[in-house]
């Protein structure tokens, strides 16, 4: 059994992980979309295409992440519990917290939910891919890609991507600003930081010592 289907291990740590991270990570996007200032790139996406059908922000976000979810078919990815959940709780927590969080404000107050949705991302990301049940529907096509073929980078991959939803979803509405440049700015060094802490050793790993985290693709 693979480790990314293997809940035989500290499954209530696992678990509890999991879900604070997706949790983390909605309510994360939800603060980034209230600052005003910008989005990450799938978000720049999920904005656009919100503002174009008139569905919410969450529920655009779920029917994204399962559409990218059946792209795993051909290239014969598997996803775990936290790829399904993925696709699941971030669009509900977004939508939940954006009925919470008014929109608006003082500049401090937008550039304050900025700095700490990028950072609580950061975070959830850790916590989320570091319990080592499934990477999310986008992560998973990526790396999944680049299985295929093995002599294309990943970083490459990536970049082309997310270059071409953020190309899309600022031509359907979406907001890019200065909050786009520091999330890009941001994500890796913050996910470099809390990846190692959250990330669950398996007990072969752990005989052995200390391991490298899994990447935050």
């Amino acid at each position: 059994m693979t480790v990314i289907g293997n809940l035989r291990h500290r499954p209530v740590r696992r678990l509890t992980q999991l879900y604070a991270g997706l949790v983390l990570y909605g309510l994360s996007m939800g603060l980034m979309i209230r600052s005003g200032l910008g989005l990450d790139p799938w978000d720049v996406f999920h904005q656009g295409l919100s503002e174009r059908t008139g569905l919410s922000f969450g529920t655009v976000t779920i029917a994204v992440g399962a559409l990218v979810l059946l792209l795993w078919i051909p290239l014969r990815q598997r996803p775990g519990l936290g790829t399904v959940s993925n696709v699941l709780v971030i669009g509900l927590v977004v939508d939940a917290t954006l009925a919470l969080l008014p929109a608006g404000g003082p500049l401090g107050v937008r550039i304050g939910l900025l700095v700490a949705g990028i950072v609580a991302n950061g975070a959830a990301t850790g916590l989320y891919i570091g319990a080592r049940l499934g990477p999310g529907p986008r992560d998973g096509l990526m790396t999944g890609y680049v299985a295929r073929r093995p002599g294309r980078s990943i970083r490459l991959v990536r970049t082309v991507i997310e270059v071409t939803v953020l190309a899309l979803g600022w031509l359907l509405g979406g907001t890019v600003g200065v909050g786009t440049i520091a999330y890009a700015l941001a994500i890796g060094p913050l996910t470099q930081v809390f990846l190692p802490l959250f990330t669950v050793a398996q007990p072969a790993e752990t005989a052995r010592g200390p391991v490298e985290p899994l990447p935050a693709t």
